[in-house]
């Protein structure tokens, strides 16, 4: 996995009394271990994959939908975009021992938490592609928290495929400013593709 951006914000989570990981955008985590994945989402995307049969699990966390990432982009940088993000998962949980067969998905966020943000809606876009990518890949969507205007901090439990959504105050410290940045970074992409 050297070179990829394994999640690394390990922690005591003293709610669910085990070991944790907080996933920030652009990164993801796989393991076997009795531990909780944390995310907080906006318009971004979490994609929690689990081998029930296995007992591993893992979650990504991307910020856009298309693959826009050129072939020499660092893997920090090709993990915004989904279809990467997707293939890191999946290719990680298979290199762990689990079946793309018995994968079972559970999918959150894909928010519109910005006000006026009606030209493109980030949001919309990734709950489709994560909807579309997983009935290509014939993974069953077996839970699902997207769309919507609220932010969505998200617990997944690896191991047993539990998960857990809160959903956010509207405006979220932190949240608001990663939107924003990620809506004029998405407006810099399109206006790079049609030159």
């Amino acid at each position: 996995m050297s070179g990829l951006p394994i999640a690394t914000n390990r922690y005591f989570d003293n709610h669910f009394e085990r070991p944790g990981v907080k996933l920030l955008p652009n990164e993801f985590y796989t393991t076997a271990e009795d531990m909780v994945l944390m995310t907080v989402l906006g318009s971004c995307v979490a994609a929690c994959l689990h081998d029930p049969f296995a007992g591993i699990g893992g979650m990504n966390h991307f910020m856009l939908p298309d693959d826009g990432a050129d072939a020499g982009a660092a893997a920090s940088e090709a993990m915004r975009y989904g279809a990467y993000a997707m293939e890191v998962l999946i290719n990680e949980l298979i290199k762990a021992g689990g079946r793309r067969e018995r994968f079972e998905a559970k999918v959150f966020g894909g928010a519109a938490v910005l006000a006026g943000m009606t030209t493109i809606n980030i949001g919309d876009r990734n709950a489709d592609f994560v909807r579309r990518y997983l009935a290509l890949e014939r993974i069953r969507i077996t839970a699902e928290d997207l769309q919507g205007v609220h932010p969505r901090k998200v617990a997944f439990m690896p191991r047993t495929g539990r998960a857990m959504v809160k959903k956010l105050r509207l405006q979220v410290p932190g949240v608001t400013e990663r939107e924003a940045a990620l809506a004029r970074e998405a407006d810099r992409l399109r206006a790079e593709r049609q030159r």
